[in-house]
């Protein structure tokens, strides 16, 4: 890629060579690219003998940069356990579920360069390798920029780089057991689960949830609806929330919310809230023991046990406004207490100032009493007129009823709206339903 010439010094009274012979000399070599001009003519101003002088220089070849992908999602994410701010392992949230939102930036591609060829000195091109492009396919549920360079998701879900190629994909499928090899399941969309859910282990879904296998006492938590296709033994820990509906086969010593409908072939000793019908088909079509809350309506084939089980059975009103309205008169039975209680103190303390005057702790106790009973009565008013409000939607929506096919056993008490009624002997085949303040039985 160099070229030197080495002149000896000429023999006593010779001229040295001048710019021409210099000329000639690189000619004859075959040097034609890369000649250092200046050089070549500071030699012949000023010669150098018996030493090399660079008279050319090529230019290397400079190979193009290969394209790359830059991606912005950890496809690298390994399951490990989460360290908690007091310095605690949980082993059981391993975090490496890789989830994006819709229109989110997946990945960006950089193209490769061009190879810039060279030339050595003898004027032969030396050839420059161009640069690879980064290989990555779009896949299912990812969409492009114009330019074809940038990825995004199209959907809500999980990311999956294999092969090549990214794609998002709306659900996520577990194929065996949610339990420690998988820790706990939290995810945008929906999840699938071919085994069993083991106890203390929880999913969480924005979609979705269906399990094939058996849930012990674990939670399960869907923004959309909940499938459980064989069932959940709950161990008075298990909780199943869905913003949906809930299919089950069993639900037993469980906590249940579903938002619209749940069907089961039993329901037993559980705590369950549905927004609107509860029914209980199949064999059994049982209900027995716990609390049910339901907005609408229930239809089964049995309530209750000839056991005389202590089952409690609410419907025609929304269960959060229930719920709320026996929690707003707790509240106000508190406050009506502590009036009371500062109402006390401040009579006391008052009695003393008029006999004779007050030290200066009882003065403090007194003006604190003053401003907890008026703190106190601020919150009873604003209860107060939310329990108004309550008891409007109370009164409004109880139109509800209760479907039995076969069995309604004595042991099971009924409230319906603002109606109850505790039931003292078996009834068969009847519709319970509010007439009034009484509710009524008729025939199935």
């Amino acid at each position: 890629m160099k070229a030197f010439i080495r002149f000896q010094k000429p023999e006593d009274g010779a001229a040295p060579p001048g710019l021409k012979e210099v000329i000639q000399e690189i000619q004859k070599s075959g040097v034609v690219f890369g000649i250092k001009e200046e050089a070549v003519r500071y030699f012949a101003l000023d010669p150098q003998y018996d030493r090399d002088l660079l008279i050319a220089e090529g230019v290397a070849p400079v190979n193009g940069e290969d394209g790359k992908v830059t991606f912005f999602v950890d496809l690298n994410r390994e399951k490990k356990p989460v360290i908690m701010e007091d310095g605690s392992v949980n082993y059981r949230d391993l975090d490496y579920i890789v989830s994006v939102r819709k229109d989110q930036k997946l990945c960006e591609i950089t193209l490769p360069t061009p190879g810039i060829h060279g030339k050595n000195v003898l004027g032969t091109v030396l050839r420059a390798i161009d640069g690879k492009p980064a290989r990555v396919v779009q896949g299912s549920n990812v969409y492009t920029s114009e330019d074809k360079l940038i990825m995004y998701a199209a959907i809500d879900g999980h990311v999956k780089y294999e092969d090549g190629k990214l794609s998002v994909y709306a659900t996520y499928e577990v194929p065996d057991n949610v339990d420690n090899s998988t820790g706990n399941i939290n995810f945008i969309g929906s999840v699938f689960v071919r085994g069993n859910v083991l106890a203390g282990f929880t999913i969480e879904a924005g979609g979705d949830v269906e399990v094939f296998g058996v849930v012990e006492g674990a939670t399960i938590k869907a923004g959309g609806n909940i499938t459980l296709r064989r069932g959940m033994t709950g161990n008075n820990k298990g909780v199943l929330i869905a913003g949906g509906n809930i299919v089950a086969r069993y639900i037993e010593n469980s906590t249940v919310q579903a938002a619209n409908d749940l069907k089961a072939e039993a329901i037993m000793h559980s705590d369950v809230k549905v927004g609107n019908r509860l029914e209980l088909g199949g064999r059994k079509g049982l209900l027995v023991g716990g609390i049910t809350r339901v907005g609408k309506e229930i239809d089964a084939k049995v309530i209750g046990s000839y056991l005389a089980t202590n089952t409690v059975i609410e419907v025609g009103v929304d269960p959060n406004v229930r719920e709320r309205y026996k929690t707003v008169r707790t509240e106000m039975a508190d406050l009506e207490e502590n009036v009371r209680k500062a109402d006390q103190a401040i009579s006391i303390l008052q009695k003393l100032e008029s006999a004779g005057g007050l030290s200066e702790e009882k003065k403090t106790i007194l003006e604190k009493s003053l401003r907890s009973k008026a703190f106190y009565e601020d919150k009873l008013r604003e209860y107060k007129e939310e329990m108004m409000l309550l008891e409007e939607k109370l009164h409004s929506e109880a139109n509800g009823r209760i479907k039995v096919q076969n069995y309604l056993y004595n042991g099971v008490k009924i409230s319906i709206g603002t109606a109850s009624m505790n039931v003292k002997e078996t009834l068969q085949h009847c519709i319970l339903y509010k007439d009034g303040a009484d509710i009524r039985v008729g025939p199935y």
